[in-house]
């Protein structure tokens, strides 16, 4: 009985600490995170303004209907989608050849992995900054296009060409990190199975095809649901680029922008709570469709 009574009341101080070692964070993350979302949830629901928070009355689903004719919202969720199907595919692919170079036998690897994922530590507004110098009408890249006959112009103020350099400057800042997830699934990879199909007569791309792609699709739906959840957040690099504009007329105009905009410019944070789980509903539905499609990849 009394070693029973031992067993029971360590059982019982080993919950308790564990209980106690866990408040830290359920404290924050429900005081932080669940508390904030169920608020904002509530409130896109309400005329409302956190200037005059008291003045809010309930609207119901007014404000997810308006949604359905606001023009701002339409351009900005179709720049968003341009922006992802463009950026997604591009960075990916840029990464995975990267990772195959720095994880060959070239000479100076460490330094080229270093190299390629130091824009990825960078800060995004620093980036943008740099990018504005290089686009600017007697920036950089102007300069070395006029070098070879090219009349070049201020990228970023231009409607057909502000949204395709916000893409550039995203997928050099971001490729790095990607890059460096698809290293690490090349080096999970056993030798073992490159040397027995190099013995079976199979050259470099026959291998990759065969050994490397399969072996890595697991990474490239990790690496696919991370870069689409990134890409439809985008917001750094379109406010500075704009001056939170989203200009000019409208063509680097963002979701995200576009909610920073109402909620804290219009004052209008009902609305702006109404796009934000709109756009949370669009992410879940694209990567529920892409656990779909990966299924097996995941096991």
């Amino acid at each position: 009985m009394k070693a029973h009574s031992i067993s029971k009341k360590k059982y019982i101080n080993e919950t308790i600490s564990g209980y106690a070692f866990m408040m830290p964070f359920v404290i924050s993350i429900s005081v932080f995170i669940i508390g904030p979302l169920i608020y904002a949830f509530i409130i896109s629901f309400k005329d409302f303004s956190y200037l005059n928070p008291s003045s809010s009355h309930w609207v119901g689903f007014k404000n997810y209907i308006e949604l359905l004719n606001d023009q701002t919202f339409k351009r900005a969720l179709l720049n968003t989608t341009i922006y992802s199907l463009f950026v997604v595919p591009t960075q990916l692919f840029i990464a995975l050849i990267l990772a195959l170079v720095v994880d060959s036998d070239i000479k100076g690897k460490t330094f080229f992995r270093v190299a390629y994922y130091i824009p990825t530590v960078t800060s995004t507004v620093a980036v943008s900054v740099i990018f504005l110098y290089l686009f600017k009408a007697d920036g950089l890249v102007n300069t070395i296009l006029s070098k070879v006959g090219i009349h070049g112009q201020a990228w970023f103020n231009n409607v057909n060409f502000a949204l395709p350099s916000i893409m550039m400057m995203a997928i050099w800042s971001s490729v790095g990190n990607y890059m460096v997830i698809f290293l690490a699934g090349l080096q999970d990879i056993p030798m073992e199975l490159y040397e027995a199909a190099e013995v079976d007569g199979a050259n470099k791309f026959q291998r990759f095809i065969k050994i490397t792609f399969p072996l890595l699709r697991h990474v490239v739906f990790f690496n696919l649901v991370v870069s689409l959840i990134g890409t439809f957040q985008i917001f750094d690099q379109a406010y500075v680029v704009s001056g939170g504009s989203g200009g000019p007329l409208d063509a680097t105009m963002t979701v995200v922008l576009d909610i920073y905009k109402t909620g804290f410019k219009d004052f209008n944070m009902g609305y702006a709570s109404a796009m934000a789980f709109v756009l949370f509903l669009i992410i879940l539905l694209l990567t529920l469709l892409q656990r779909l499609l990966f299924r097996d990849e995941m096991y």
